[in-house]
């Protein structure tokens, strides 16, 4: 979890998170319904009542969330896929999938599975109306409750990347052309369209009068076409990088310092002396652990004098590492899910380089320079 997550526990072994900005949909939410729909659709309760039943609404509306990401999470599981986490925020929620899905067949049944739960509580909401008739309060809940889950339903079903839909409309492209690439980039594009269709109906719904409707249209669209953007721009990335190895792009003239050097040394003569941020840490030709500036930064000033670098290193059978000879692709994508912005590269026991996210980033530069295509290695 990151640190603008509020750890809430787990359930089946995922970390389930509260993301600050949950608070201010909740608050909004509750506000809307208690202000706007719960007075229109029930008279004469009062004013403590309202907000007591739309407080109560909003927390029922992201439970509802929550098991829809559930539901696209157990059956991740079921197909030993990791699920890193879940996270409620301004939007609803978002599982951490921790990697893509091997087949079209497990892609379908990945991104259906939240609508199906989403479609099971809409009934399930429905259903229980007559019985909770008589208790106002209740009714109120239930009719909205199955009315927004049928929302998410019918909304996450839109054909666009990467919503529900979009994730389903892959999997059947992925599965007729045999390209998960070519599929992705297709769903993306269709989920580009759909937002800026958003868009366009937020504005107009501006310029109708209805402003704060159409503001939140409008926002959904943009949030939506940024996240295709980035899975667009994540392909290109993927296709550029494809065929090429780690071996390539790592560092070889990493920075080393022994294990009884002071950290106030390592401040004055290394950091700020050569802007580096990462060092190994070596007794002899023996690596021992890394020690980064974060790590430095957790440790009070007034004691950077009196404490060696060993003392607040990360050891090293403790640290993410990869092989010379690994896709870069994947690399980069395990750096990202151990949330490390360098690992060492290491081949038969020893560190023969350093991988950070700036040598990958130089590398992608230096391929579109010389206008090499994916997977073309230089001659030599």
């Amino acid at each position: 979890m990151t640190r603008h997550n509020i750890p809430l526990g787990r359930i089946f072994g995922i970390q389930i998170g509260l993301d600050y900005s949950w608070f201010v949909i909740f608050a909004l939410l509750t506000w809307m319904l208690a202000t706007s729909y719960f007075p229109a659709e029930f008279k004469n309760w009062s004013a403590s009542l309202y907000w007591l039943t739309g407080a109560a609404t909003a927390i029922m509306l992201f439970v509802s969330v929550l098991l829809h990401e559930l539901g696209h999470s157990v059956i991740a599981l079921h197909y030993k896929i990791p699920v890193r986490s879940i996270t409620l925020f301004l939007f609803g929620g978002v599982a951490q999938i921790e990697k893509e899905p091997p087949s079209p067949k497990v892609e379908f049944f990945v991104a259906i599975g939240g609508p199906l739960v989403s479609l099971a509580l809409a009934v399930l909401f429905y259903a229980v109306q007559p019985a909770v008739s008589a208790v106002a309060p209740l009714l109120g809940l239930a009719k909205y409750l199955a009315y927004i889950n049928m929302a998410l339903v019918l909304f996450n079903l839109i054909p666009g990347y990467p919503l529900d839909g979009g994730r389903v409309f892959r999997a059947i492209i992925w599965a007729v052309t045999g390209s998960m690439r070519r599929a992705t980039s297709i769903a993306a594009n269709v989920g580009r369209f759909f937002a800026l269709l958003l868009i366009f109906v937020g504005i107009v719904q501006m310029l109708n009068g209805n402003f704060g409707g159409g503001i939140w249209i409008a926002f959904i669209g943009w949030f939506l076409d940024n996240a295709a953007s980035v899975q667009l721009q994540q392909l290109l990335l993927q296709g550029m990088l494809s065929g090429h190895r780690v071996a390539q792009a790592m560092n070889t003239h990493y920075a080393i310092v022994p294990e009884n050097l002071r950290l106030q040394e390592l401040v004055d003569e290394r950091i700020l002396g050569t802007g580096q941020r990462y060092f190994l840490v070596n007794r002899g030709d023996s690596t021992l652990g890394m020690i980064t500036l974060h790590r430095v930064k957790d440790v009070p000033r007034e004691k950077w004098a009196v404490t060696n670098v060993s003392d607040v290193m990360l050891p090293f059978n403790e640290l993410k590492c990869t092989a010379p000879e690994t896709e870069l692709w994947s690399a980069l994508q395990n750096m990202d899910k151990a949330g490390v912005n360098q690992m060492p590269v290491v081949q038969a026991g020893q560190v023969v380089g350093m991988l950070s996210r700036d040598d990958a980033i130089t590398f992608l530069r230096s391929l579109q320079e010389l206008g090499m295509p994916a997977g073309e290695k230089a001659a030599g």
